[in-house]
């Protein structure tokens, strides 16, 4: 497939999946707007829509709560076809909204999408409305899910960290019960295959939480203390840093300097924290179990992704010879999970599979260290997989096969990403 006809055909995929205001992720498998996939395809509007890209983003924002934080899904129509749907959260808002959040890459998308923007009349507009909203949301992240003031955040339920059912996850998540769960009826396994889906055991704590913080009325000041799932994600923090250290960049462009100050100080908090997260035996870092204060030894794409916060010259290519070594045991960068250890599964979701959005992510902040030949070798695998199993969700790393759902909006928009903006790979 000739790069034209790549971009031609995810363009297609975007305006499919295009509700007028929001994008779905894909058809059927996830009928409503997601956090982080928003961000991410806004990215990829960006290169041929830019007035619809900020649109995708101030939707998004629109539905933030009082205190700051932006829910991980709008419920904007009815749909049962997904659950769990809005009568499960009981969240009361005027448009229906999860009770959680998701991997707030939303000041990292604005900032890109204002750098490289043609209409700059529209993109300070847009900007100067948003920041003060996303800078609300990172200070929301410090007060409800760092109340001691560590520096790093803390995801209270799987689904906060967009990798649903890491192994980073397994041991923490025994201590959630399933007593006294709700009956319920998956509706992801009748759109995707099984065995490329969490399991139902894990959906029950999943759900067991989520009654759990409704019992507390969705109160932030409750909810992290009364979690029996409280880990501390090196790639979300990752994000949340990134994106802290873009929107304080920004923020000062447009003279907005408290923000651009106070941003940037819970950005060098945050990234100074992150060396207790280091493990140098396996050279990236890991996930802490906040309750057990220890390291949790998997060697997921969480510690990965940390690269993409700008964190020490030397942790970020201590993090490419970690991707190399990955590189020795499957034909596809990154994995999701390292393919040696007992619990890979290279076709269950974050188990082992390789995500377009996370490689983007993980190779953005290993060009910001000058490590580009892993960078275009991270890049041209997006590009294989596109070649081999078209638009997918995401894939396995070994065989390449495509698996979840499929024409998938934040494959796509990575893929026009990719190639409009990385010359070596173009």
């Amino acid at each position: 497939m000739q790069k034209h006809e790549m971009i031609d055909h995810a363009r297609q995929i975007m305006r499919d999946n295009d509700r007028g205001t929001y994008t779905v992720p894909t058809q059927g498998l996830y009928p409503f707007q997601w956090n982080w996939d928003s961000a991410l395809s806004a990215l990829g509007f960006s290169q041929f829509d830019e007035a619809r890209a900020w649109t995708e983003i101030d939707t998004l924002l629109a539905h933030q709560w009082d205190d700051g934080m932006v829910p991980h899904i709008i419920f904007h129509k009815p749909d049962d076809g997904y659950f769990p749907g809005p009568e499960i959260w009981g969240t009361n808002r005027p448009v229906p909204t999860t009770g959680i959040t998701q991997p707030p890459v939303a000041g990292f998308a604005v900032a890109r999408i204002h750098d490289r923007a043609r209409d700059k009349a529209l993109a300070d507009r847009q900007a100067r409305a948003m920041i003060p909203k996303i800078h609300a949301w990172h200070q929301w992240f410090y007060r409800a899910r760092d109340p001691k003031g560590s520096g790093l955040v803390a995801l209270l339920h799987p689904w906060e960290s967009g990798r649903d059912n890491s192994v980073d996850w397994d041991d923490a998540f025994t201590r959630v019960p399933t007593e006294g769960v709700i009956p319920f009826t998956r509706r992801d396994t009748t759109h995707a295959n099984p065995a490329h889906r969490p399991t139902d055991e894990q959906y029950k704590r999943y759900i067991w939480l989520v009654q759990k913080f409704r019992s507390l009325n969705w109160d932030n000041s409750k909810l992290h203390d009364a979690s029996p799932f409280q880990v501390i994600d090196p790639g979300f923090n990752a994000i949340l840093i990134r994106s802290c250290r873009d929107l304080a960049d920004l923020a000062a462009r447009l003279g907005m300097d408290q923000i651009a100050q106070e941003s940037r100080d819970m950005a060098d908090r945050g990234i100074a924290a992150m060396e207790t997260l280091w493990n140098e035996d396996l050279g990236q870092y890991l996930c802490l179990d906040r309750i057990t204060g220890k390291q949790i030894q998997s060697a997921s794409i969480g510690g990965i992704l940390a690269v993409f916060a700008p964190i020490p010259q030397d942790r970020a290519a201590a993090i490419g010879r970690r991707i190399a070594t990955l590189a020795e045991s499957c034909e596809y960068l990154v994995p999701s999970h390292d393919p040696t250890a007992p619990e890979f599964e290279g076709l269950r979701y974050w188990r082992g599979p390789v995500w377009l959005i996370v490689n983007f992510m993980i190779a953005n902040g290993l060009e910001a260290a000058g490590e580009m030949q892993m960078v275009n070798r991270i890049m041209a695998d997006c590009l294989r997989l596109i070649e081999e199993g078209g638009f997918a969700e995401y894939y396995d790393p070994i065989t390449g096969e495509a698996c979840g759902g499929g024409r998938f909006t934040w494959t796509a928009a990575m893929v026009i990403e990719i190639l409009s903006s990385h010359e070596l790979i173009a």
